[in-house]
């Protein structure tokens, strides 16, 4: 998911793809390591030794996939190396936040609606702000997609599709926590597919289906349920969920992304705000209000693994729902405020951040066949035919 997934799904720019699939190489495989020993440090570090296992690898990944879709939100703006020092922050604040929510207030977020998707997003978003582009006009005619590179990122999207529901499940309990798990991102993810269509063809010209919609608000079922999905969410609440999802997600990209770049100067350029910001947000509040309906009935002896405090009377269902709300705007502080603070570091002019004339082109940092030619035959022209002949 990590590598093909989000690498591929942001190789939609014509001029981009090199960047879009190499800097996800690189950043994923720098978060690893560095969120392997932060998280290291909060979570298992006994005698002065960090304990590893497929448990921190697994959270490893799942904070790379924050830090791309931070990626995401300044892609084709940044440099490399404002990339790596935006990686090296990022991991950072993911530890610091998750180990907060997760074990000093409780808080259950298996699939990570808001210590991934809405960190990540608002991260990205409150840096993108900061990093703000007045002249990005001179880049436009390159922001755009042709007919191999939206066939590339749809392929990153099949393989996040594919792959969601053990995304989700993989920290859960085995056994009945982490079946449910699945089952309930497969039906959300089917509901965010349809709704995603069907609200396509409405809102798009002549009826017909928009790909960036396809592309990423099909997924926003897979965000959705990502903190209620170990919960006793029910398969019609999962498909309940996903289509809303679904729904918000396509409007999003079709009004909200162009509203956000002219009131708030916010320079989105894949969207993330519509894919993982607002979905993760709805997830953080579904969880909550499926938290606040727990009771022993309801999950039995499951209780036990799905909400300990609860199960050991040492918490009400009520007061677990105000800690999932506490929980997401503690999220969102260290999100914009981590994410503004990092802004103004990226902004340090030996960075190196790409002039807005070259902004969404390969050329600049990587070497792409056939540019030489190009340039020593200068603009291509088209032959008049010879009537005469």
């Amino acid at each position: 998911m990590v590598f093909v997934g989000f690498g591929f799904l942001m190789a939609f720019l014509q001029r981009y793809g090199f960047s879009s699939v190499g800097f996800t190489f690189l950043l994923a495989a720098l978060a690893l390591q560095w969120s392997t020993l932060v998280q290291g440090f909060l979570h298992s570090f006994h005698d002065s030794h960090i304990h590893v296992g497929v448990e921190s690898m697994i959270n490893a990944d799942f904070c790379a996939g924050a830090v791309l879709i931070s990626f995401g939100a300044v892609l084709g703006k940044t440099g490399p190396a404002q990339l790596l020092l935006m990686a090296l922050l990022e991991v950072a604040l993911f530890g610091i936040n998750e180990f907060v929510l997760l074990t000093l207030l409780g808080v259950k977020d298996a699939g990570g609606s808001m210590t991934i998707h809405t960190f990540g997003a608002y991260f990205g978003l409150a840096l993108s702000r900061v990093l703000y582009r007045p002249q990005l006009e001179k880049s436009k005619h390159r922001l755009s997609s042709v007919y191999h590179s939206d066939l590339f990122a749809m392929i990153g999207t099949i393989f996040l599709w594919i792959f969601w529901p053990s995304f989700n499940s993989a920290p859960t309990t085995l056994g009945d926590g982490q079946h449910r798990t699945a089952l309930n991102t497969y039906y959300s993810l089917t509901a965010s597919t349809l709704s995603t269509f069907a609200l396509s063809a409405l809102v798009g010209g002549d009826g017909r289906l928009d790909m960036v919609h396809i592309q990423n608000a099909a997924l926003a079922g897979g965000v959705v349920v990502g903190t209620s999905s170990e919960m006793m969410l029910t398969p019609f609440g999962a498909l309940a969920a996903g289509f809303l999802a679904g729904t918000v997600s396509t409007l999003g990209y079709k009004f909200f992304t162009p509203f956000l770049e002219s009131k708030f100067k916010v320079q989105d350029t894949c969207g993330v705000h519509n894919l993982h910001g607002m979905p993760g947000v709805l997830g953080a509040l579904l969880g909550a209000l499926v938290a606040a309906l727990a009771t022993h009935e309801a999950y039995g002896d499951g209780l036990q693994s799905v909400f300990p405090l609860i199960a050991e009377v040492r918490r009400s269902a009520t007061s677990q729902a105000v800690y999932q709300l506490f929980g997401l705007f503690i999220t969102l502080m260290f999100a914009i405020v981590g994410g503004s603070l990092g802004g103004l570091l990226l902004k340090l002019p030996f960075l190196d951040a790409p002039p807005e004339s070259k902004c969404y082109e390969d050329q600049l940092y990587w070497e792409v066949p056939g540019e030489h030619e190009d340039e020593a035959q200068g603009p291509l022209r088209v032959e008049e035919p010879d009537t005469q002949a």
